[in-house]
This record gives C-alpha cells, structure tokens and sequence, in this order.
C-alpha cells in the first residue's frame, strides 16, 4: 500500500501571471504557500481476477470498473492511462477540503496521485518532475484553462516566489523566513468562506482571453508579488502585507466581470469594516474563500462581525506532496 500526502496552496500576490500565454511573453511572477490543509491518495493491489472489475476508485462516488477508459472521473482516467497502471489497483481519495473553493484542489488531486502511482511503480521522482508532469496533464492532456502556480506549490511545498521565465520554465524561491516570523504570519491569517462553490474555468478563460488588454495591471499585480516577498522575509509589519493584498485584489477584480459580485464584494467590505487591513479572493474568483489580514488583537471580533458558518485559520509552510506511507505487496 503507499499512501501520499500533498498540500492545498494560498495564492498571496501575482496570481494570473502564471498562465503561459502571459509570462512566455513578459515573464511572471507569483508569492504564496503551501497549507496545512491536504488531500490524501491510497492505492493498493488486489486480486483482480477473483471480482467481476479490475479497477476500484473511492471518492466522492465509488467505480468499479474493468478498465481505465470506462473510469468516468477524468483525473483517475487520465492519470493511470498516464502511469499505464491499467488493472488490480484501487485507489482511494480523501480530502480536508472541497473542490471548488479556490485553494488548488485540483491540481493537489493531480500531483497528489502522481505521486503515489509513480511510488506505487517503485519511482523516485523529483518535485520538478510532479510539478511539469501534473501541469502538462492539466493543460496539454485535459486542456483546462489554468496556470501554473497551483500545481508548483503542491509538489514544492514551502512558501515560495516562483518566478516564470519568457522560456516557459520557473524558478522556485523559497522564502528565507525564520520559524518565528512564520508564526507571526499565521496569526494574521484569517480564511472566510464565502458559501459560493464554482468552476473556474469560464472566469479562467476570460482573463487569458484579455490577457494583453489586461498587460499592465497584471505587470502591477507581479511587481507587487516582489514587493511582498520582501516584506515576509524582513521584519516590517505584516500589517503591510495586508495592505498589498488590497491592492492587488482591486487590481485583481479588474480583469474579468466574473471575478467578483455582489454577495463577495459585501462580504470583503465587512471584513475591512471588522478590523481587516487587506486580504483577496483565493484562486480565479467568483467564489470559494476569502483571505484577510486581521492584527491578532481584532481577530475575535473580527470572526463574529463576520457572521458566516466556515472561518479557517491556517498553518503555512506546509511540506509538498510525499510519501507518508509505503508497503511493498506481493500482489501485482
């Protein structure tokens, strides 16, 4: 049996210019990290040839299946077509949180079986090698509109300034941050769900398709990525930082209609109204959570004024996606 474990991502500042057709042409650049908060993949071999299926898939839903093209969820199908790991295994999936809620679900669910079916083949890969492998089967295999940072994150781990190059490669900065500033960052952060679920594809589209429209507010948003990146590593006051997450949200909510709408934008002006100096939608927008930056002191009145059901707080510098469990079987 080998299990994997692999983080879900905050996006801090430069998100969307981490799509190619962006950062190929003026380069990109994207801060944030990896959270405590993890999806977990277990796979196993079993004695195929005693069941009427050769494939078993637990998540949300169950498949029982004979073969990997009838698996109907398309990242199981296309990642063990990818592996040619096509009989006798089940799989099963767990995660700490939803889809659809703009921390990076997916591409955790895409690194985070990698992992484990390339260990499950007795593979050592590197975390460059999940990151390109998981942002090839997102883009090129599944064609999806998305960027490259999620998948980066999961796999490194850490909080990192990933720099993309007009060559299409990255570098991956992580951030040198004492464990006690760590800390001090962490009690600033306060997540605040906003009940909407929703696939970003459509806002996704919408802001590559108006990427050049777009050029200039998104060269702000990466220099504001830099500038950030220097503030975690100093000793200024995060209070700085949160108020760089302010304007990169507004920059932010410039790129697409989608982005943002009337129930978000209430929710994140009670949220400054409540004591926060800045914060921004997570992900590609249109729902999911809200990030703020609220000084520890002004966090319980904070979290009451607020009045939602789901408030989050979390641990950064999370480790990428790894090994947490492995057994060899005699059954293959």
């Amino acid at each position: 049996m080998i299990i994997s474990k692999t983080p879900m991502r905050i996006s801090f500042l430069g998100g969307g210019t981490d799509y190619p057709s962006y950062f190929t042409k003026h380069g990109g650049a994207v801060l944030g990290t990896a959270v405590d908060i993890n999806g977990y993949h277990s796979i196993h071999s079993f004695y195929s040839e005693l069941f009427d299926y050769n494939i078993r898939l637990a998540y949300r839903q169950l498949e029982c299946v004979s073969k990997v093209a009838d698996i109907k969820h398309n990242l199981f199908r296309i990642c063990l077509q990818h592996c040619n790991i096509i009989s006798g295994v089940e799989i099963n999936y767990t995660s700490e949180l939803p889809a659809l809620t703009g921390l990076g679900t997916s591409s955790t669910f895409v690194v985070g079986i990698l992992n484990a079916l390339y260990a499950y083949r007795n593979e050592f890969v590197s975390p460059k090698y999940l990151a390109d492998e998981a942002i090839h089967i997102e883009r090129n295999i599944l064609q999806d509109t998305v960027g490259c940072q999620d998948q980066i994150f999961a796999a490194f781990g850490g909080i990192n300034y990933i720099e993309f190059r007009k060559n299409g490669d990255y570098i991956v900065n992580k951030l040198p941050i004492s464990n006690e500033r760590i800390r001090e960052i962490e009690s600033h952060l306060v997540l605040v769900y906003t009940g909407i679920r929703r696939h970003s594809t459509k806002i996704a589209t919408e802001i590559v398709k108006n990427i050049e429209q777009n050029k200039d507010t998104l060269f702000k948003m990466r220099e504001l990525a830099e500038d950030g990146a220097s503030v975690l590593s100093s000793s200024k006051s995060i209070l700085n930082f949160g108020e760089m997450l302010h304007k990169s949200w507004l920059h932010k909510s410039k790129l697409s209609n989608s982005i943002s709408n009337s129930a978000i934008n209430e929710l994140y002006s009670r949220g400054l109204a409540k004591g926060a100096v800045g914060g921004k939608l997570l992900g590609a927008g249109g729902g999911g959570f809200l990030l703020f930056v609220v000084p520890p002191e002004k966090q319980s009145e904070f979290i009451s004024g607020m009045n939602v059901d789901r408030v989050l707080t979390v641990k950064i510098n999370a480790p990428g996606s790894h090994i947490v469990y492995a057994q060899d079987s005699s059954i293959k």
